[in-house]
């Protein structure tokens, strides 16, 4: 009988950096302290933040209706038009964008003064990927992730093209993108923004559950990253368990299993992975 957790589950920097900076600003701030967004995909996170004070801005309309604070950009990022709106209403702003979300903004923002159309590997509905779209300037941008996608863009050849990703796109479903978009033959330039921890995590998660009769998957059902990891570890291990919380698990389906994969993501807190790990041993 065996327990494998993911050595990559749980927090990753850009989060790791964003809630440390929210907690703290709970603590020491005497002015109000908002986040533009929830700061993280995670409910319980959350929660507790509320419970401490700090209140989650939806829109910018609500920003005229709340008295002035520090507001705290959240890991994914905003538009250049939202952060703008912000100034102009006079709060504070402390940037917790991950930077390797805000290096995608440059590069949108770089490429599409240049002239390129910007394509991003991502999830249109998606606030990391809205904050990028954002960042572009005067010349179209479109989302795909699909290979169908593809076909629909309303692109000519030699059309000056600038490919990234979402950092929590699929690394493989990517490389897969690349290919079938490098024989359309436009001017293109592929940069593969999806982070390191990211490909790090996938690449561990896949591995974890191939060797598992039993695969949990801890995070957020809002967490882009976390769904990337149930997918890729369902293809691994048809018995995946998508949960958020201990709470919502029935260990007894494991009451008979041998080996037990365990992963997490990005936005998970060490004491919900802590809390499964030891609920799966105390069953095994």
């Amino acid at each position: 009988m065996k327990v494998t957790v993911a050595k990559s589950a749980g927090f990753c920097f850009g989060v790791s950096r964003a809630v440390n900076m929210v907690y703290e600003q709970a603590e020491q701030s005497k002015e109000p302290v908002y986040t533009y967004g929830p700061i993280i995909h995670n409910e319980e996170v959350v929660r507790d933040l509320k419970a401490r004070g700090v209140q989650v801005i939806r829109n910018i309309e609500e920003l005229a209706r709340v008295p002035k604070g520090k507001i705290i950009i959240r890991s994914h990022g905003i538009s250049k038009k939202e952060q703008e709106a912000i100034e102009d209403y006079g709060f504070e702003i402390m940037d917790a964008t991950c930077p390797f979300v805000r290096k995608i903004h440059r590069l949108a923002e770089r490429y599409s003064k240049e002239g390129y159309t910007i394509v991003i590997a991502g999830n249109p509905f998606h606030p990391e990927v809205k904050g990028i779209l954002g960042w572009v300037e005067n010349m179209p941008a479109y989302t795909i992730m699909e290979p169908e996608d593809i076909e629909n863009l309303p692109l000519k050849e030699q059309e000056k093209v600038c490919l990234v990703a979402q950092t929590t796109f699929n690394y493989n479903k990517f490389q897969e993108l690349v290919e079938i978009i490098k024989k359309k033959g436009y001017d293109i330039i592929v940069l593969d923004t999806i982070c390191n921890a990211t490909e790090e995590r996938q690449a561990e998660a896949r591995e974890v559950a191939s060797h598992s009769d039993v695969m949990i998957v801890i995070g957020d059902k809002h967490s882009s990253n976390t769904q990337k990891l149930y997918e890729i570890s369902k293809k691994e291990c048809a018995n995946t368990y998508y949960i958020q919380t201990s709470k919502d698990m029935d260990y007894r389906q494991i009451e008979s299993i041998n080996n037990v994969g365990i992963t997490a993501g990005a936005s998970t807190p060490n004491y919900i992975i802590e809390e499964v790990s030891k609920n799966v041993r105390n069953e095994l």
